[in-house]
C-alpha cells in the first residue's frame, strides 16, 4: 500500500470521528413528532397555521407558533388538501430534488471502477508494489537497495585498521564532491573500484564510509541477486540497476561478493553456466561500453580475487585494486576503541593489552570479541565491562566455549593432562617457538583440551626452525601418552595433530623448497583452477621416482621430529609430571604457573582460588578432536591468512 492511499484512509477516519462527535454534541432542534391522526385532527380543530409537504413529510406551525413534523402514511388521502384548504392552512409545496448528471455517471460507473481498482491493486501487488520490488512480475528488476545521501551515517571515523585502504578511497570522495578538480587537469576518477581481503576486514564497512563522506546516493546489491532461474533475468537487472544509477549520479554502486557472478567464463567442468555469463557480460558492457556512465563508481568487494574475469579486472572497469588486509596491532587497538565506544567501561580495560593478544583477529572478531564480553558482564550483573569479562571473552574465541558439563573420568583428565603437557613443554623448549599462553583439560569446543600459543607479535611468514618447531610440538602430546601409558596405551587423540604435522613437512618439501634433498622446486600440483577453467594447465605431472622421494623426505623430517620431540619429553620428564599434576589440580595452568614448573617451583596457584575441590570437574562423552586451522597459510598470497594463535586440540577420539 502507498503513502496517498494510506493518507487517503487516514483522513477518512479523522473525518468519521469528527461527525461522531458533531452529532453528539450538536444542539438538538428537531420538530416536535406525532403522528398522521393527530395532525388530521388538529387541521379539522383549525389548530394549525401553515405546513409544508415534501413528499411523505409534513412539517408546519401550529397557531400557538409551536413546530411539529408528521408522517403521511403511503396510502393515499385525497380529503387532505380539501381539509387543508377548508380549515385556511397555509399548504408550501416542496420541489424534490434531483441527483446532478455527475452523481447520476458516477452511481452507474461505480462498478466498473471498482473492478478496475482491484485489478490496479493486484498488478501492482504482483510487480512489489509501489517500488515494483518483490512481486513475481518484477524479476528483471534490479534488487539494489538505495540508500540517500542523508541515509548513510558511515563515515572515515568509523573504519579503523586500515588506513593504506583509507587513503587509496579518499580522492574517490574527493572527486565526488568537486569533480571539477581532477577534469582541469586531464584526469579521470576510477569507474571501478575492487576490494580485495579476507572475511571481516571492513570492504562493506569502507565502501559505505566512502557513501556517507561523500554525502552521494548509495546502491547495495550482493552479487547473488543478479542471477535466477529464469534466462536473461541477471542482464536485465544489470540494465536496471545502471538505469536508476544514472538518474541518481553522481552516485555509488556497492556489489558485495561480486565473485558470486564475476567469475571466469567458460569455467565449468564440461560447460558454464549460460545465465551467470550473460550477467557478467551485461556488467562487462555497462561498466566500460559505447555508453559512458558518468558520475557512476563502481565498488566491489570480494575474498576471492583470483577466480574473476580477466576482463573485469583490466583498466577501464576495474582500474583499481584496494587490498583491505588483516589488521595489525595497532590496527586491531583502533579498532577494539571503536567498538569499545558503544559499551560502559571499567577502568581496568587496556585496549592495547587485548589488540596484543589476539594477532590475526579481524575487524568482525574484535567487534565479537566486545559483544561476548558485554554479554559476560551482563550475566553477572554487573554495569561495567572489566577487563576480566574481555579476557573470559578472548579465551572463548581462541579456544571455544567451556564444557564443564561433560564428564570425564579420572583416567581420561590424567590422559588430557599429560598430553597437554607434552604439547606445551615442547613448546617451551623448542627455539623460536610461539610462547605458550595457555594450557586447558577443561573441554572446550570440540576438544578435550588445549594447548594456546600466542605469538609476540604480528607474523606474515615462518623460517624452517619455525616449522620444524611446530612439528615437534605437535607430537609432543602423542609420545607424552606413549610414555605414560605404554605404546598399547596410545589413544587416538592425536589424530589432528598428525594430520597437521604432516601437511607441514609435505609442504616443506613439494611447495616451500625448504628441503636440502629436493631443493627450491614446486613439486605439487596447482589445483587452485581446476574447477575455473584452467584444469591441468599450472600443474606438474611428477615420475614416479620423483614422488617416492618426496615420500621419503617427508618421512625424514617427521622422523627427525618426532625423535627430537621424545628425547625433549624425556629429559624432561620430571617437569611432565609436574605440569600434568598442575593440570588435575588447577584444570587451567598461564604463562606465570608454566613458568613456575620449567624452573623447578611449585607452581602458584591461579587468583582466587581457594579449595582445589571447590572446582567443577570437566567430563567426557563427545570424543572429536578440535579442527585447529592450520598455521601453514603464508605461503599462498592470495588466500586469507590464518590467525597464527591457534590451539592443539587435546586427546580424543577420531
Amino acid at each position: 500500500m502507498n503513502d496517498m492511499a494510506k493518507n487517503l484512509i487516514l483522513w477518512l477516519v479523522i473525518a468519521a470521528v469528527l461527525l461522531t462527535v458533531f452529532n453528539n454534541f450538536s444542539v438538538d432542534s428537531t420538530p416536535q413528532t406525532m403522528n398522521y391522526s393527530q395532525f388530521v385532527q388538529q387541521v379539522q380543530n383549525q389548530q394549525v397555521r401553515s405546513v409544508t409537504i415534501d413528499g411523505y413529510t409534513i412539517t408546519g406551525e401550529r397557531t400557538d407558533g409551536s413546530q411539529f413534523q408528521t408522517i403521511r402514511p403511503a396510502a393515499d388521502d385525497p380529503k387532505l388538501m380539501d381539509d387543508l384548504l377548508a380549515n385556511n392552512v397555509t399548504v408550501v409545496g416542496k420541489e424534490p430534488e434531483q441527483q446532478s448528471l455527475w452523481t447520476r455517471l458516477l452511481i452507474a460507473s461505480f462498478p466498473i471502477l471498482l473492478i478496475l481498482a482491484i485489478f490496479v491493486f493486484f498488478m501492482r501487488q504482483m510487480q512489489g508494489g509501489a517500488g515494483g520490488k518483490g512481486g513475481p512480475m518484477s524479476f528483471g528488476k534490479s534488487k539494489a537497495k538505495l540508500l540517500s545521501h542523508d541515509q548513510v551515517k558511515t563515515t572515515f571515523s568509523d573504519v579503523a585498521g586500515c588506513d593504506e585502504a583509507k587513503e587509496e578511497v579518499e580522492e574517490l570522495v574527493d572527486f565526488l564532491r568537486d569533480p571539477s578538480k581532477f577534469q582541469r587537469l586531464g584526469g579521470t576518477i576510477p569507474r571501478g573500484v575492487l576490494m580485495v581481503g579476507p572475511p571481516g576486514t571492513g570492504k562493506t564497512l569502507l565502501a559505505k564510509s566512502i557513501a556517507g563522506e561523500a554525502k552521494v546516493p548509495f546502491f547495495s546489491i550482493s552479487g547473488s541477486d543478479f542471477v535466477e532461474m529464469f534466462v536473461g533475468v541477471g542482464a536485465s537487472r544489470v540494465r536496471d540497476m545502471f538505469e536508476q544509477a544514472k538518474k541518481q549520479a553522481p552516485c555509488i554502486i556497492f556489489i558485495d561478493e561480486i565473485d558470486a557472478v564475476g567469475r571466469s567464463r567458460g569455467a565449468g567442468m564440461g560447460g558454464g553456466n549460460d545465465e551467470r555469463e550473460q550477467t557478467l557480460n551485461q556488467l562487462l558492457v555497462e561498466m566500460d561500453g559505447f555508453e559512458a556512465n558518468e558520475g557512476i563508481i563502481v565498488i566491489a568487494a570480494t575474498n576471492r580475487p583470483d577466480v574473476l574475469d580477466p576482463a573485469l579486472l583490466r583498466p577501464g572497469r576495474f582500474d583499481r585494486q584496494v587490498v583491505v588486509p588483516l589488521p595489525d596491532i595497532r590496527g586491531r587497538e583502533h579498532i577494539l576503541n571503536v567498538h569499545l565506544r558503544k559499551v560502559p567501561l571499567a577502568d581496568d580495560v587496556k585496549p592495547v593489552l587485548i589488540a596484543r593478544g589476539t594477532p590475526g583477529f579481524s575487524g568482525a572478531d574484535l567487534a565479537n570479541l566486545v559483544n561476548e564480553a558485554a554479554l559476560f558482564a551482563a550475566r553477572r550483573n554487573k554495569r561495567l565491562v572489566s577487563m576480566e569479562e574481555l579476557e573470559l571473552a578472548k579465551d572463548k574465541i581462541m579456544m571455544g566455549a567451556e564444557r564443564r558439563s561433560m564428564v570425564m573420568t579420572e583416567k581420561e583428565k590424567l590422559n588430557t593432562a599429560y598430553h597437554e603437557s607434552g604439547h606445551a613443554i615442547i613448546g617451551l623448549v623448542m627455539p623460536e617457538h610461539d610462547p605458550v599462553y595457555k594450557v586447558t583439560i577443561i573441554p572446550r569446543g570440540r576438544a578435550l583440551g588445549v594447548t594456546m600459543f600466542l605469538p609476540e607479535q604480528d607474523r606474515y611468514s615462518l623460517s624452517r626452525q619455525q616449522l620444524i618447531s611446530q612439528i615437534c610440538s605437535l607430537f609432543g602430546g602423542r609420545i607424552a601418552e606413549e610414555m605414560t601409558l605404554g605404546p598399547n596405551g596410545v589413544t587416538t587423540g592425536a589424530s589432528n595433530d598428525i594430520k597437521r604435522a604432516t601437511e607441514l613437512a609435505h609442504n616443506m618439501v613439494a611447495k616451500w623448497g625448504l628441503s636440502e634433498e629436493m631443493g627450491p622446486v614446486m613439486y605439487d600440483e596447482d589445483e587452485s583452477h581446476q574447477f575455473l577453467g584452467g584444469a591441468g594447465q599450472g600443474g606438474k605431472l611428477k615420475s614416479g621416482e620423483t614422488t617416492t622421494k618426496l615420500d621419503k623426505e617427508v618421512r625424514k623430517i617427521i622422523d627427525e621430529c618426532y625423535a627430537k620431540a621424545k628425547q625433549i619429553l624425556e629429559e624432561n620428564r620430571d617437569k611432565l609430571d609436574a605440569m600434568a599434576e598442575a593440570l588435575m589440580q588447577y584444570e587451567t595452568v598461564d604463562s606465570t604457573q608454566l613458568k613456575d614448573i620449567m624452573e623447578g617451583r611449585q607452581p602458584r596457584p591461579p587468583e582466587g582460588w581457594d579449595d582445589p575441590s571447590g572446582g567443577a570437574s570437566p567430563s567426557g562423552g563427545e570424543t572429536d578432536p578440535e579442527p585447529a586451522p592450520s598455521q601453514d597459510e603464508d605461503e599462498e598470497d592470495d588466500e586469507p591468512r590464518r590467525r597464527p594463535s591457534d590451539p592443539l586440540g587435546g586427546p580424543a577420539g577420531s
